[in-house]
């Protein structure tokens, strides 16, 4: 967990915690990245050994997001978008991809580690994107935030993303209500892109690869299929609906080696 204390200035002072592995610095070091530490390192390399196909299955979700956001920004006509877990910048980042498709599209990235709002520091403004330090444990702090209110309009549609967070979220932080509260904020015609992991279809290691984030700052909650659908609400699914996110409108086959991905995707649209 992030721990405030008050500076000189009498603003809150976030200090990065790296006593404990992170969920977004282990998924940065599975991607390849460098923005990570050796507590992360060791628990992302344990969790391989639990899960050999964890680097495919974080590149998937990764190529998932990218489809949806730019299937709801050209199909949709969506311009905002509401990135909340964003975790560390990873090039192409949501407001490129959404941007290389309608260049006046607006972008507001949220997270609870001080060190994605340090390295999204580049962002800061510019006026299409905003860079905000929040808890989607308190999901009306993000709604209501002022950088995120600078440039979502909650007037006009927008496109919700939890990829890939809502499973560090406990049944006891009531995940349901959490994602309820967020859409209920979405006006008609905005669009919930959503990816959660499951032990669905490694129900073998669902003890052993949820043991690896006990010591991190946010505990892994494999979900099945139908409680993952749940978080949709009353939304309606986009075809195909909720599958492995390989399987989410691929734009090539899938080889014929790849491994089963323990990861759910989806996309829904709120309609009137």
């Amino acid at each position: 967990m992030t721990s405030p204390s008050t500076g000189d200035t009498g603003a809150p002072a976030y200090t990065i915690d790296t006593s404990k592995p992170h969920p977004a610095r282990m998924y940065d070091y599975f991607l390849g990245g460098k923005d990570n530490y050796e507590v992360d390192q060791e628990a992302a390399e344990r969790f391989m050994k639990v899960a050999p196909e964890v680097r495919t299955g974080v590149r998937a979700n990764r190529h998932f997001m990218h489809r949806a956001v730019r299937h709801v920004v050209a199909e949709f006509g969506i311009r905002q978008i509401l990135d909340v877990g964003t975790g560390l910048p990873t090039e192409p980042n949501v407001h490129q991809i959404a941007q290389a498709v309608a260049p006046e599209t607006r972008v507001a990235y949220v997270d609870n580690d001080p060190i994605v709002s340090a390295h999204s520091m580049a962002l800061m403004g510019r006026t299409d994107t905003s860079v905000v330090l929040a808890d989607l444990r308190d999901p009306r702090t993000v709604l209501d935030h002022p950088e995120v209110r600078r440039v979502i309009d909650f007037d006009e549609p927008v496109a919700l993303l939890l990829v890939a967070v809502l499973h560090f979220l406990s049944d006891a932080d009531d995940p349901a209500g959490i994602v309820a509260t967020l859409r209920d904020a979405l006006p008609t015609g905005s669009c919930l892109v959503l990816s959660h992991a499951t032990g669905d279809l490694h129900d073998d290691r669902r003890e052993d690869a949820a043991a690896v984030y006990k010591s991190a700052s946010a505990t892994m909650n494999l979900r099945p299929h139908a409680q993952v659908l749940d978080f949709f609400g009353d939304f309606t699914l986009v075809d195909p609906g909720l599958v492995q996110v390989p399987d989410w409108r691929p734009e090539q086959p899938a080889k014929s080696d790849t491994p089963p991905i323990g990861i759910y995707g989806g996309v829904g649209r709120k309609n009137g």
